[in-house]
């Protein structure tokens, strides 16, 4: 699926849940920098004031409530989800999160969905995950098995109206890693190479993602 609208017609309205995070953050001004108006959703807005100033609408709201999704992604093209909770069980808030995603961007008409993942659940060969090895810390394993389950229900459930996908940062997501403008992609499995990337450039891949769609329904693992 393509829908290339790079011309001066270009602008969007996108709404980012988990706005204030490092690529909550780098998404909303990769896409202002795009020329897109945005929607950043945080849970305190006091405490992310330097997020609000035209043209993003800084607001208050649940990504795991459908009725919240619904209301505030009314009228916008797309939505990212680059949220996270440490204080709740992993698998509880990630499929509750894609559950009121699906239902309430149903209710609202949006159709482009991208949500994070985590690199451990990519393969390291045919259905081997990093977080299959006998190595792997337990604590961790915990975590992604909420992105695991998250991708499960994505696939189960999601309707045909909406077209989503998991974009997937290489294992060192690293806001001091070097912005190369640019990147690499495969799907599902890992990327070879360090694995490090920048949050700005993997901005670059959601905001790419959105303005032309060229993938849907899989772990996109990006990387440089």
């Amino acid at each position: 699926m393509t829908n290339d609208m790079s011309s001066g017609d270009s602008s969007r309205n996108i709404i980012v849940f988990g706005a204030g995070g490092r690529v909550g953050r780098a998404a909303v001004a990769e896409a202002v920098a795009r020329g897109h108006r945005v929607t950043a959703v945080v849970r305190d807005p006091s405490k992310y004031a330097d997020l609000a100033g035209s043209p993003v609408m800084l607001v208050q709201g649940d990504v795991t409530d459908p009725a919240s999704v619904a209301a505030l992604a009314a009228g916008h093209d797309a939505a990212v989800n680059a949220s996270a909770r440490l204080d709740v069980s992993s698998e509880e808030y990630f499929t509750a999160a894609a559950k009121a995603l699906m239902a309430g961007l149903g209710e609202a008409g949006v159709r482009r969905l991208l949500v994070l993942g985590i690199a451990t659940t990519l393969e390291t060969e045919p259905g081997v995950r990093i977080m299959d090895a006998p190595e792997f810390p337990e604590q961790w394993r915990l975590f992604s098995q909420g992105h695991v389950a998250e991708f499960a229900l994505l696939s189960a459930e999601a309707g045909p109206e909406l077209d989503w996908l998991m974009v997937v940062p290489g294992q060192d997501l690293d806001a001091e890693a070097e912005v190369t403008g640019g990147y690499r992609t495969a799907v599902g499995t890992v990327i070879e190479g360090p694995g490090r990337i920048a949050h700005r450039d993997l901005a670059l891949a959601l905001l790419d993602e959105i303005e032309r769609p060229r993938h849907s329904r899989v772990q996109l693992a990006v990387s440089v």
